[in-house]
């Protein structure tokens, strides 16, 4: 193995703080088409193959701690939370923050062209990586490694709100146009009460402007200001 090489592949595992047992998984993790094709004689392996592999092991993980972290959300919400922990600039982030960038083994072209810091190739190497940890040591050492870069990112982006903004939006415009806050109102509660469902409507002054349902009178809100921004915009 190219010795600098090996320095990387150390200096990767220091940074995920995972140590392979085959280090030819994370050989192949850390080497980019680009590279392959210029030095056939080094490698014919590249990161596509566990890129591959990573983005579905990374789905069932991120939608396995959503599912048992968060049971008052629906699956429309977790699924939005789901595309932003998963997306590509969030996993570029990641590679950032553990230096794979500097780890990985380019062709001329793209090291020319800055593709170190390219979100879609760093993503996609964190993927790779992913998919390295999961072959080598299995869903719970791959778990532990995405949760434990993802966790902190999601609790924030989950008490911050930054997913369910219609409310936010729809406030906004009410505000600068009337002047006034709108109102929500809980309508209905069907359903046992594990399952219940609430039906929320929001008001502009005395005028019913949206409604909505939802497992969560927060999911029914937002849905009702979602139906109101589209009023709105007619």
């Amino acid at each position: 193995m190219h010795v600098s090489f090996s320095e990387n592949i150390q200096a990767i595992e220091s940074s995920i703080e995972y140590a392979f047992k085959d280090k030819a998984l994370i050989q192949e993790a850390l080497v980019h088409k680009s590279f392959a094709n210029e030095n056939p004689s080094f490698t014919p392996s590249f990161n596509e193959r566990l890129e591959f592999l990573g983005d579905s092991v990374l789905g069932l993980i991120v939608s396995d701690f959503l599912f048992t972290s968060y049971p008052e959300y629906s699956e429309a919400e977790l699924s939005k939370i789901k595309a932003y922990a998963v997306q590509e600039n969030t996993l570029a982030e990641i590679a950032l923050q553990l230096d794979v960038g500097s780890c990985l083994l380019l062709g001329r072209g793209e090291e020319g062209t800055g593709g170190r810091q390219k979100p879609s190739l760093l993503a996609n190497a964190f993927e790779a990586v992913l998919g390295a940890v999961y072959l080598d040591g299995g869903l719970k050492a791959a778990r532990v490694f995405a949760i434990g870069l993802l966790k902190d990112k999601i609790k924030k982006l989950i008490s911050e709100d930054l997913l369910f903004d219609f409310k936010t939006r729809f406030q906004e415009i009410v505000q600068e146009k009337f002047g006034i806050l709108p109102k929500y109102t809980v309508h209905k509660e069907s359903g046992p009460e594990h399952i219940k469902i609430f039906e929320v409507e929001v008001f502009v002054g005395k005028e019913k402007y949206g409604s909505g349902k939802g497992r969560t009178k927060k999911e029914a809100a937002q849905m009702a200001a979602e139906e109101g921004l589209k009023r709105l915009k007619e």
